[in-house]
């Protein structure tokens, strides 16, 4: 029976394949404060701003291409039970190849009802506009967990990660809650290995391997390192 290896990836592994991030540029995100276009009082406040901040990030998404690092790890599913727990929005692993992807916030290529939430529709091409609504007349809004709202997924994602024989962090800073605290759910004996240029402070924790790598490199050394686990 193959290890369960569970990858927790952030904002790193897509800003590789060309998709900026706010972390690296002062709080700025494509130059927006992330108060303006990625919180619910920011949809009260300018829905048309948000609905168009989003337009062009989901442009942007469909030109760039998965990168090396997306691709390991579509690798290593012929060795490894994978499941991938996605900080991102965008789609690059599912476009990588990647079978079992938990997206943590939401998806950029899906629109909820701003009524009832499960109402949940894909975006064909990049577009979503106001007017556009659910099936009750409701406007729809981007499927995206937004700053100051709840995570439904963080409960499920933290018994993947509470079953891992090997654990994966991937371009994260791990300093955006509550998916920074998936790594605590990790059993102890578990081996965990973490890259990113920046390295979080999570050294103490046992059995964890640093690697200050972007994600490309830095998974080429990780197959290697895995080779021993299976």
């Amino acid at each position: 029976m193959k290890k369960k290896l569970v990858v927790l990836t952030g904002a790193g592994i897509s800003a590789e394949s060309g998709l900026a991030t706010f972390r690296d540029s002062g709080g700025l995100w494509e130059g927006h404060r992330v108060e303006d276009v990625a919180t619910p009082e920011a949809w009260q406040r300018d829905p048309a701003q948000v609905l168009e901040f989003y337009n062009q990030r989901r442009k942007k998404a469909l030109d760039v291409k998965p990168n090396r690092g997306h691709e390991v790890l579509k690798e290593l599913e012929h060795d490894f039970d994978v499941t991938i727990i996605a900080q991102n929005v965008d789609d690059l692993h599912e476009r990588a190849g990647s079978s079992h992807v938990l997206h943590l916030h939401g998806s950029l290529f899906e629109s909820r009802s701003t009524l009832d939430e499960t109402l949940v529709y894909k975006i064909p091409g990049w577009e979503l506009k106001l007017g556009d609504v659910c099936e009750r007349g409701s406007q729809l809004r981007p499927n995206i967990v937004w700053f100051g709202e709840m995570v439904p997924m963080i409960e499920v994602a933290a018994r993947i990660a509470a079953d891992a024989d090997i654990f994966l962090v991937v371009g994260t800073s791990l300093v955006v809650y509550p998916a920074a605290g998936l790594i605590h759910y990790v059993r102890r004996e578990v081996p965990k290995f973490v890259v990113d240029p920046n390295l979080p402070d999570v050294g103490s924790i046992p059995y964890t391997t640093m690697i200050a790598e972007k994600a490309g490199i830095g998974m080429e050394f990780v197959k290697q390192k895995l080779a021993e686990f299976i």
